[in-house]
This record gives structure tokens, sequence and C-alpha cells, in this order.
């Protein structure tokens, strides 16, 4: 449905929603989860209530998109072998140096994480780390590898990693940063 000032907005009725919701994403628009029990008068009204709100997220996000359009027009293309093997190395000996053991090791394009630890100790590794700064992509490596001890964020695992990454929280606030999608 399209709204003067906002533009198109989805309605989507939720079994799962408990009350109206109004959500804004990068490149899908305005979303409004309407519980059922509720008319969509009133969930149109609800948006219109919110309008202010809206139109500065809009504006945030349509920065966020524009500065994702512009990193996707250079073209800083990367060498998947090359990146590949250069994390792999530098794994192998970061878990050779402070002793952590691994099971599997991929290597994806992923949208939303650095890296990854499952349960069975097999690490997952972003291909993107390539573009960050080597002390960002050795804080990625190593705190997957204290997942392989520490398989939450407790205090004992940020404990841990600051054993073998001293700093790490500072590196975890500059890793921030850094947009995946952007990359």
């Amino acid at each position: 449905m399209h709204f003067n000032k906002i533009g198109e907005v989805n309605f989507i009725r939720s079994s799962r929603s408990g009350r109206l919701r109004i959500s804004i994403r990068p490149f899908k628009g305005v979303r409004v989860s309407v519980p059922f029990g509720i008319s969509m008068d009133n969930a149109q009204k609800f948006l219109l209530s919110k309008q202010d709100w809206i139109l500065k997220q809009l504006v945030k996000t349509r920065s966020y998109e524009e500065e994702i359009a512009k990193a996707r027009d250079k073209d800083d293309r990367i060498d998947v072998k090359a990146a590949c093997e250069h994390l792999y190395q530098r794994l192998i000996l970061l878990a050779g140096k402070h002793n952590f053991n691994f099971n599997r090791i991929t290597f994806r394009w992923q949208r939303t994480r650095w890296g990854s630890c499952s349960a069975k100790n097999n690490l997952n590794l972003n291909v993107k780390l390539i573009k960050l700064p080597m002390e960002l992509q050795d804080y990625v490596i190593l705190h997957e590898l204290v997942h392989t001890k520490v398989k939450n964020h407790s205090p004992i695992f940020w404990l841990e990693l600051e054993k073998v990454l001293p700093g790490a929280k500072t590196l975890n606030k500059e890793l921030n940063k850094y947009q995946i999608l952007a990359l």
C-alpha cells in the first residue's frame, strides 16, 4: 500500500506477532506486522501516528543504502583462492600458537556474519575478512577458535579471548564499524 510521504508499506498479517510492529530494513522498506484481531484500518492509523519517526528512519536507511551502492560500484573484486589461502594460513598459525583444535574450516560469502563455530567445532569464515585490517582478521579467527572451548559469549568466553588476545573488547568495537554488506 502506498502512503504519500512514506512510500510503499507492506502490511503483513502475522500469527507470531503479539502487537503492531513497524520495521524498516535497507532495500526492503517499511513493513508493518499486524497480529490477528487488529483491523487493517487500525494498523494504518498506527502507521500514520508514527510517521515522523518512520521518516527519520527512512533518511538513515537511504543514506546507508547509498553507501552500499557506492561500495558495490567499486571494482574491488576479491581473489577468492588467494583470500581463502591467506585466511587458512592465519587460522593454522593462530590455532597452533594458542593450542586450539577445530574439526573443519569452510569459507563462505556471508551477509551478516564474519565467522561462526558449530557445536562440532566446525569453523566458518567469511571470505570478506580479507578486506579487513590484519588485526581484525586475527580477532575474528581467534574469536571463533575460543568458541571451540566456550560455546557462548559469557564472561568466561571474554576472559579466555582476552588471554589469547589482549584488547579483544576494543577490537570487537572496531569490527562493529565495518559493514559486511559494504565490503
